[in-house]
């Protein structure tokens, strides 16, 4: 791929400058733009369905595979569907990701749903990054769904993305943990503008000593709203934690909603919420040191956000 608003777009959600090492499938303007399958991950179209397989074989260690989704033209609309079968006992690093350019009039929108069966005592990292530019009136809006089965002794990191430019999003994940299953989920989001952002997490731990941590660090501007809705369910003997962490600043609006349910004695659930705005100390001891106020604020919600 060529194209510079493309490529610029795969460095900023895939890390990408080059065609990447070992698995990947690269989706540019609803069609498929490259693919690599490699001896231990296949990837093949979806038979009835808008979207691709991903199979990693039992015992896979130390790969990766790519799957960003590109879109530069103003107008375009898609559904995508992919399911990652996840093999016993591999260890691997799955890299996603959406980046809208709209320089046009009409909305651009790409809705996923993410279905990951992970297998027995399998490791999994997965890392989701949104991206938005343009200066074309068309909203650039993502949808994505993720769905997650993790079976006995497996354990899955989630870094989820949203720093810059996506009008509107709704994320909604699903996540049921067998024993000894275990689940992180990191997310950090930026909204300005009129944007808005929903997050939605249900995590049941249903098997003894499953555990899930998942916490959210997000910035709301301008006049944009954010909602932060997270539910841990405990249906054995487990451990579960949420958390919102938020700044608000300017005209923006801000709804945390931390949910536990516990359905053993032995459930073991916390949740935590703050949100508040930028201290004035905190600008004024930065601003002694040369920065201007504007200055001062980007310094504190970059820090706060890595």
């Amino acid at each position: 791929m060529t194209d510079r608003i493309q490529q610029n777009i795969l460095e900023e959600v895939a890390d990408l400058r080059t065609v990447p090492e070992g698995a990947y499938n690269i989706r540019a303007n609803g069609q498929m733009a490259g693919r690599n399958s490699t001896a231990n991950i296949r990837i093949s179209t979806k038979t009835g369905a808008n979207g691709i397989d991903i199979h990693i074989q039992p015992g896979t260690r130390n790969e990766s595979v790519h799957i960003p989704v590109v879109i530069s033209e103003s107008g375009i609309e898609e559904t995508v569907y992919n399911d990652f079968y996840i093999g016993a006992d591999s260890d691997v690093v799955i890299v996603a990701g959406c980046g809208i350019h709209n320089g046009g009039d009409l909305d651009s929108r790409h809705d996923g749903l993410h279905r990951f069966y992970v297998g027995k005592n399998a490791r999994v990292k997965y890392v989701e990054k949104h991206y938005g530019e343009g200066d074309g009136r068309g909203k650039r809006v993502m949808n994505p769904g993720t769905e997650i089965y993790m079976e006995e002794g497996s354990s899955m990191e989630m870094e989820m993305v949203q720093i810059k430019g996506v009008d509107s999003t709704c994320r909604k994940t699903t996540a049921r943990l067998a024993a000894g299953a275990a689940l992180v989920v990191r997310e950090r989001l930026l909204t300005h503008g009129s944007q808005e952002a929903v997050s939605d997490y249900v995590v049941s731990l249903d098997g003894e000593d499953a555990s899930a941590d998942v916490v959210s660090r997000s910035v709301a501007k301008d006049d944009s709203y954010q909602k932060f809705d997270s539910q841990i369910v405990g249906n054995a003997r487990c451990t579960g934690h949420t958390e919102c962490d938020a700044i608000i600043m300017g005209n923006a609006r801000i709804l945390a909603v931390p949910q536990l349910e516990a359905n053993n004695i032995d459930a073991a659930l916390i949740h935590e919420a703050a949100i508040g705005k930028i201290a004035g100390e905190q600008i004024i001891k930065l601003m002694t040191l040369g920065l201007t106020e504007e200055e001062a604020e980007a310094q504190i919600v970059s820090g706060f956000l890595k």
